[in-house]
């Protein structure tokens, strides 16, 4: 059986760690630092040996470098020569097979143009997408556009409802109350936030969130509706789903 652990890195990042039982080995996701893996692997005595990486920001790769010449993990990435230390670099549709599991890389530009997301296929199937989908909320658009952010998250509506989606960031509070703002009226957002507040105060983490759960209470996921295109209409134009998706972007950016 495969589980999956989040390492806490930084302020509010999270490496992610996936063990299989009784292998005896690792992988991680995007190690922005190095310590917490190591202290994790002499606390386990378990094997580190791969790493997937999705973007080139430092949060996410500036463990690499520390990690490839300790433990000779392999690398897998998009194909950014600004990385250094990635062996198989990957792009939309590629394959490949970790832990026993199937993985499916989704090229997914909008927060960077490299960034590329993780999806296994299994019961469940779990979502490594790092800094395009929060539990609530989406990235920024450093590099990218609307138009492929919306794209992107529009792909991850389409998959299982039971999906696990393994965010980067420990955001989950504050994009909740920004969707108050952007859809006053959503039940289950606010049920959300509730049972979220008291396992923050316990500090535990708020992810892995779902897609059915996104396609319930993320306004960014939500952009087609009525309900979302109402309550951003006073920010900007809100026509259209992308319009909408526009718009709630450049609001929470100034939220």
């Amino acid at each position: 059986m495969l589980t999956v652990k989040p390492l806490p890195a930084f302020q509010d990042n999270y490496i992610w760690v996936m063990e299989q039982d009784n292998s005896g080995s690792v992988v991680v996701v995007d190690p922005g630092e190095a310590q917490p893996v190591i202290d994790y692997l002499e606390r386990t005595g378990a094997r580190l040996d791969a790493i997937l990486i999705t973007h080139h920001h430092k949060d996410h790769t500036g463990g690499l470098a520390e990690l490839k010449k300790r433990y000779a993990p392999r690398v897998i990435g998009p194909d950014n020569p600004d990385i250094a230390g990635i062996d198989d670099t990957v792009g939309e549709g590629d394959r490949f097979r970790l832990m026993g599991r199937h993985f499916e890389v989704m090229a997914t530009p909008g927060h960077t143009l490299d960034h590329i997301s993780f999806l296994s296929s299994g019961t469940p199937s779990l979502l490594f997408c790092a800094d395009i989908l929060f539990c609530g909320g989406c990235g920024r658009l450093f590099e990218g556009t609307p138009e492929q952010m919306h794209q992107a998250l529009t792909r991850f509506s389409e998959l299982d409802d039971d999906t696990l989606v393994f965010g980067a960031h420990e955001y989950t509070l504050s994009n909740l109350k920004f969707a108050q703002a952007a859809e006053p009226d959503n039940s289950a957002r606010d049920a959300l936030l509730d049972e979220c507040q008291k396992a923050r105060a316990l500090d535990r983490p708020t992810l892995p969130s779902t897609i059915g759960r996104e396609r319930l209470i993320n306004p960014f996921m939500r952009a087609h509706l009525e309900s979302v295109q109402r309550g951003v209409s006073e920010q900007g134009e809100s026509h259209d789903a992308l319009a909408t998706f526009a718009t709630l972007r450049a609001w929470k950016d100034r939220f």
